[in-house]
Order: C-alpha cells, then structure tokens, then sequence
C-alpha cells in the first residue's frame, strides 16, 4: 500500500520511473531498519490511516503525504538533530522530481514542527503533527506495546539514563494545554493520552 501510494504521489511530478522507484527503495530501506522498532513502516501506515479521516480538511494533500514518508527517514535515537536531517534529505529528494519550490517549503515546515509538536496556526501542519501524536491516544495495551518499541529503540541507555529522559518527556506533554492542537484530534484522543501519559509515568 506505501509503496503504491508513493509511486501515485510521485507520478504528480516526473515521469522518471528509475527515480520515483530508487526514492521508493530508499525510504522503504530506512523504515526497515533493524533498530527501528516503532518509527517504521507500520508508524507510517498508523499516520495514513488518521489522516485518511480527516482528508477533506486537508488543503495541501501532497504536502502531507511527503511529509509522512519523510518525517523520520532519518532516525537516531542518540542524536537530537534527526528533524534537520530528515528535512534536509526531504528538500533535496523533492527537487529530484520537481516538486514546486513553495511546496517544498511548507512540507519542510511540516518536518520540523514534529521536533517540538506545538501549535502552528497552520491547519495542515497541526492535523499532521497531531497524527504523529495520535499513537498517545491509543488504548493502554496499544500505547503500552507503543512504549515497549520506545524503550527498545533507546536500548543503548541503562533505565538509569533512559528513565529520567523519558520522565521529562512526559511531563512536556502533560504539562501543555492540549496536547492536540486540531479540534479533531483533540476530541478523539486527548483524554486517553493524558491518562496513558500519567500511567507511565507512574510505572517509571
């Protein structure tokens, strides 16, 4: 189905076959990634299907779609700059197929909003960010499998350092407002997010 929707989303723009297929293969070679437990395939297709919801309040589909398969091409659970990169490789590979400069920028847009997950002002940006979210708003077995994925992907770090990192990663969310920004989304998962949220913070 990714690929599919790859190759569809691709055609928009060039009509080289060897290009959208070698682009493909890279993005299905970093998804696949040994110690890529959650941010992986399966995490793309978890954020196609909410989008999929709420397609009609999108006003730059494609945009979204690139910044879906793009969001985590770059992924190091020890480094804190896998947003800028992912980003940078996003711009790059979207000139590859002539994709419009402006929608380049706003899918660049959408990339780093996901370091922080705050409040854009742009529609489409927040719908995307709040997908990238929606797994906090899950059933407690799903966000605890969720969790289990995490901690395997941090494995390099004792529970002595992992622990308190993960700690203050919680508390940022607990601490925001809302932590969807989307009325959508909002509604859908707020309440079960704080309570997994709150759950596994006690279980640190």
């Amino acid at each position: 189905m990714l690929r599919e929707i790859y190759f569809d989303l691709a055609k928009k723009y060039t009509d080289d076959l060897p290009l959208t297929e070698k682009l493909w293969i890279e993005v299905e070679s970093k998804y696949s990634q040994k110690a890529r437990h959650y941010h992986n395939l399966s995490h793309l297709e978890h954020l196609l299907s909410q989008l999929n919801e709420i397609k009609k309040h999108i006003i730059d589909w494609d945009s979204v779609l690139f910044a879906v398969f793009y969001h985590d091409i770059i992924y190091k659970p020890t480094k804190s700059n896998n947003e800028e990169k992912s980003t940078a490789l996003a711009e790059q590979i979207l000139k590859q197929i002539d994709y419009p400069p402006e929608k380049i920028s706003t899918c660049a847009e959408m990339i780093m909003a996901t370091k922080k997950h705050m409040l854009t002002g742009n529609s489409d940006t927040d719908h995307f960010t709040d997908a990238d979210l929606s797994i906090l708003g899950q059933s407690w077995e799903v966000y605890r499998n969720y969790c289990k994925q995490i901690r395997k992907e941090f494995a390099i770090y004792p529970d002595l350092v992992y622990n308190p990192g993960r700690k203050k990663v919680l508390h940022h969310f607990l601490n925001m407002d809302r932590i969807y920004k989307t009325d959508h989304f909002y509604k859908k998962f707020e309440d079960q997010a704080k309570k997994n949220l709150s759950e596994e913070l006690a279980l640190l």
